[in-house]
């Protein structure tokens, strides 16, 4: 690794607004974020739907990148930073794989430069304050049993999903039923991510909701006397994180909100950072393109003047052969049924990108086991669905030299004006008529079915003056529909809202279809790190 000073100088950066943590990661001052404009192009690298197989899509971002770099081109890539739920649980660490990998890798995954230690403190002194300001009866009308705000962790404990807080007496009050979700999931960590500067980040803690009064009047952050406060923890997460590559690429690693309750993308500040000095920036969304590359559009760039002018979207032969009926032990058996009938799910997600006006690189992660004529199907298959090309990759084993073509072919498809984005709604339409228009473009529905309870509170976020903001709709990640075991392109059924919640300092509206878990649990066999006689991690 090269030292982060002389990364962060050769992108442009003045030394004095670089704040190093270490040797190999620094925090980057938001005054260095240039204004009137941007000088580079945005890339926004989604996939097809998730599978136990892995798409690569962290990898594929990181190889893409140093590709473009041995091309001459300036870039950076944005990521979210890693989650230790998902580090101890099955997923691994967040840094990319092979020869494309995010370093240092290990203070990444771990704790980092402590941002989202400071999204846990100041969404639990909120916590904090409102049990307070509700037991002593310090804003009228709010009583404990009004109190809808939570506690965050970072670590996967399904036992703390639902608790009874305040046991033990008066002097332990108040004694409410409550529960704990993943830092991820926390409404600070999805603000975090769309502040655009550090007023803008006091302005959304203060409309967060912390319950209601008796008459159903919303009870807010400032109305708890508490925006300061969490303000002081969070003066410096708000400043982008810079690493780099394997090949020495800058990376802008900020903020890491979940992908359903939350939209899955990495920070604004971090995107227009980059933007003010690469030729092209790189940003992943999460999930796939249902979910990340969705949220991207309608409540990230859409407001932050962020719109990308193409689509980077990642399968792979495995991925697509699991949506075709295979199961994950038969993976490396050849099958060109299965990868014909899976395609579908690419076919769909291809054109659901392409409704915003968008061009679509498709980028096939190549694994060992994948033969030509299953690789022929997926390519044929993305071009007739009108991919601008689909090309395959091998930036795992090889790098930057892995990924030349697909680089190429970016770069073909972002020559030019950049296009002029198509929104799936108008933001200013009611809350119904949004949710449908995602469910039939995007979910494949044929309509939508509300619960009883999700209309009422529908009703009601209109009457508080929220029905203009965007939908952040949380549903699994594993299936186009809100089913998980519905695979490939489900068709012919009605998408389910069964509840419906308000981030309004986070500045959306999420719909909650099918039993999304906002605190994970560890599996029978977590991940076992450790160190050696040197304090360096091994098991990553």
């Amino acid at each position: 690794m090269r030292p982060i000073t002389e990364v962060a100088e050769e992108l442009g950066l003045d030394r004095e607004s670089v704040i190093p943590y270490g040797h190999f990661k620094a925090k980057i001052e938001l005054s260095a974020i240039k204004k009137g404009g941007r000088r580079g192009k945005m890339v926004v690298v989604t996939g097809i739907t998730p599978t136990p197989a892995g798409e690569g899509k962290t990898t594929t971002t990181v190889g893409l990148t140093q590709s473009l770099g041995r091309l001459g081109k300036k870039v950076v890539a944005t990521l979210r930073e890693p989650s230790l739920g998902p580090i101890f649980g099955i997923k691994g660490g967040g840094t990319g794989g092979g020869k494309s990998l995010i370093q240092p890798e290990d203070e990444v995954n771990i704790h980092f430069t402590g941002d989202a230690h400071a999204v846990a403190s100041a969404h639990n002194l909120l916590a904090a304050l409102t049990d307070n300001a509700a037991q002593r009866g310090q804003v009228d009308g709010f009583r404990p049993e009004g109190m809808t705000w939570r506690r965050v962790m970072d670590v996967e404990d399904r036992a703390i999903r639902s608790i009874i807080a305040g046991v033990g007496g008066s002097n332990n009050a108040p004694l409410r039923e409550t529960g704990f979700d993943i830092v991820t999931a926390s409404e600070i960590m999805a603000i975090l991510a769309l502040a655009r500067d550090l007023e803008n980040l006091r302005e959304r803690i203060s409309r967060i909701v912390v319950g209601y009064t008796g008459d159903n009047k919303p009870v807010t952050a400032a109305d708890v006397n508490a925006v300061g406060s969490m303000m002081a923890l969070l003066r410096y997460a708000i400043q982008p994180n810079i690493v780099q590559t394997t090949e020495g690429q800058p990376v802008i690693v900020h903020a890491g909100p979940f992908g359903n309750i939350a939209h899955g993308c990495s920070s604004v500040v971090g995107d227009r950072l980059a933007l003010g000095y690469a030729d092209y920036v790189l940003s992943e969304a999460g999930f796939g393109a249902d979910l990340g590359f969705e949220k991207f559009m309608h409540i990230k760039a859409r407001f932050n003047d962020l719109e990308p002018s193409a689509a980077v979207l990642v399968a792979s032969v495995r991925a697509v052969k699991y949506h075709g009926g295979v199961r994950p032990r038969d993976l490396d058996t050849p099958n060109e049924e299965a990868v014909q009938k899976g395609v579908e799910n690419l076919e769909h997600l291809i054109g659901v990108i392409k409704s915003f006006n968008l061009p679509v690189v498709v980028a096939l992660n190549h694994f060992p086991t994948d033969t030509p004529a299953e690789t022929a199907i997926v390519k044929k298959a993305a071009e007739e669905a009108g991919a601008f090309a689909a090309v395959e990759s091998k930036v795992f084993a090889e790098g930057g030299a892995g990924g030349m073509e697909l680089a190429q072919a970016l770069l073909e498809a972002t020559e030019g004006e950049d296009p002029e984005i198509n929104y799936a709604y108008d933001v200013e339409a009611p809350i119904l008529d949004k949710v449908q228009a995602l469910a039939k473009l995007v979910y494949n529905a044929d309509g939508v079915q509300w619960a009883l309870p999700a209309r009422r509170l529908r009703r009601q976020f209109e009457e508080n003056g929220w029905g203009n903001l965007p939908i952040c709709m949380a549903k699994t990640h594993l299936s186009i529909s809100h089913r998980a075991a519905l695979k490939g392109r489900p068709s012919n059924y009605t998408f389910e809202v069964s509840d419906i919640r308000a981030s309004v300092g986070a500045g959306f509206i999420y719909p909650i279809a099918g039993n999304i878990v906002t605190m994970p649990g560890l599996p029978g066999s977590p991940r076992q790190l450790d160190v050696d006689e040197r304090g360096n991690i091994l098991g990553l």
